[in-house]
């Protein structure tokens, strides 16, 4: 698509929204009672096309992307009606007579650019609740994920006319083109140089945008733990999707009286979770391309290696890989890994470590370790970062109702269920104000008598 195609496609888009046909949300229920029916149909199509992109197995798809995609569409329809109403506010005396609400609306015409390591949860989750708020989305997905693009392409196609949804695919040209056209909203998930531009090329029109970034997400690992258990959910979620999940833990952090024993068991899992033969598991992932298998292998110090450390270029494979006596200085940690590779770091003092974690960027996810409840609330309170789990990773991006969205450098907003609902929606406030009613105070020429009213009505 060139320039030309998609400012005609924007402009078709924007006469469709205003024609009011997406206001209806009956419409809007039968879209998602579409969508949904698609995902359905297509379940092991959008299987072949993961396997393709990023070697996940039927079950992880179903697990990480098509099962949350149809539960964001179940929790959708069962609360649109809800989240769509005016809701009523408490009107102040000197209002009197009024009634004074919220009324949600569509903001118009939204992009949406989804990223390839979850290129059908990331890109249809979005979409869900942009369209359930009542706007019209132009979806750009990575050129990186190019089967799971090209199927996702097929379905939006087979459900909706392009006034209403459309799929614009390609690469870097297709991506500057969209950014020079003026959007109501734009909901971008990738790395936080994109983001800068996005950001930067959406300030042009004052476009309001929601960020999901990433960056390097700490995993606290205190002396109270339960070490089998945190190692068996730390290789998890570390080594899901080989390692290229924008929540995974990117780092441990643990308890120098705890790391040797905690390390054991993470040895002992990755054998028990992916086995002794880790890169010919048919239950574990590629690298997308040879860029980031190249960028990710020269992250590995091999001198600092206690586990793992292989690979296979022919397959895009790096086996899961553990890295012991890592400092802050240490090139693994200059940037984010998006890999399969774990550098464990010790601490002593948990408020040094707060204070450490603070002074870096602010990360999108924090998991922590521990049976101490004061200490989980210490950190919880203290930290700075985006969501997160207390001995556990991950799973707290998969409900709708809690917001998922990053902090500072690991981005801006949030989505997911009500949240989603409200990311892409305008929230008008109004005052309905009755006629037979009309103080004079407020009019000139101001009066001293009124000058008790006035601070009776307003203090």
């Amino acid at each position: 698509m060139n320039q030309n195609d998609i400012h005609e496609l924007v402009e078709k888009q924007r006469a469709y929204f205003y024609s009011n046909e997406t206001l209806n949300i009956e419409k809007r229920i039968h879209a998602l009672k579409k969508l949904k029916t698609c995902i359905q149909k297509n379940e092991a199509e959008i299987a072949t096309a993961l396997e393709a992109d990023l070697g996940k197995s039927n079950f992880e798809s179903y697990m990480c992307e098509t099962g949350l995609v149809l539960s964001e569409i179940s929790y959708m329809l069962k609360h649109i009606r809800r989240f769509s109403r005016e809701k009523r506010v408490h009107t102040p005396l000197s209002q009197f007579h009024s009634r004074s609400f919220t009324k949600p609306g569509p903001y118009g015409v939204v992009l949406i650019m989804s990223p390839w390591n979850y290129p059908f949860l990331l890109s249809l989750d979005p979409l869900i609740d942009a369209i359930a708020a009542g706007n019209t989305v132009i979806l750009k997905p990575s050129a990186y994920s190019p089967n799971t693009s090209k199927l996702i392409e097929k379905m939006i196609r087979e459900c909706f006319s392009p006034e209403m949804v459309a799929v614009v695919t390609g690469g870097r040209a297709e991506n500057t083109s969209l950014l020079e056209e003026h959007f109501d909203y734009i909901f971008f998930t990738g790395s936080q140089n994109v983001g800068r531009e996005v950001m930067r090329k959406s300030s042009a029109h004052l476009t309001p945008v929601t960020l999901e970034l990433g960056g390097k997400s700490p995993c606290i690992v205190d002396e109270s733990a339960d070490l089998k258990l945190a190692a068996r959910r730390i290789v998890f979620g570390k080594y899901l999707n080989c390692g290229q999940t924008c929540v995974a833990p990117d780092y441990i952090c643990c308890h120098s009286s705890v790391k040797d024993a905690f390390l054991a068991e993470v040895k002992k899992q990755i054998s028990l979770q992916f086995g002794e033969q880790p890169l010919s598991s048919s239950n574990y992932g590629k690298i997308i391309n040879e860029k980031h298998f190249h960028r990710i292998s020269g992250l590995i110090d091999h001198d600092k290696v206690i586990f793992g450390g292989h690979n296979d270029r022919n397959t895009l494979r790096i086996e899961p890989t553990v890295m012991d006596h890592v400092t802050y200085e240490d090139k693994v940690m200059q940037e984010e890994i998006f890999g399969p590779v774990m550098p464990v770091l010790t601490y002593n003092s948990l408020d040094e470590l707060i204070g450490k974690i603070n002074s870096m960027p602010h990360p999108l996810a924090l998991y922590f370790f521990t049976r101490d409840k004061v200490a989980a609330r210490k950190v919880t309170s203290q930290c700075q970062f985006g969501g997160g789990c207390i001995n556990d990773t991950i799973i707290h991006l998969a409900t709708s109702e809690m917001p998922f969205g990053g902090f500072g450098e690991s981005g801006m907003g949030g989505y997911h269920g009500r949240e989603g609902f409200r990311t892409f929606s305008h929230y008008k406030s109004i005052v309905d104000k009755k006629t037979w009613l009309d103080l004079p105070m407020r009019y000139q020429p101001y009066k001293r008598i009124n000058d008790k009213l006035i601070h009776f009505f307003l203090k």
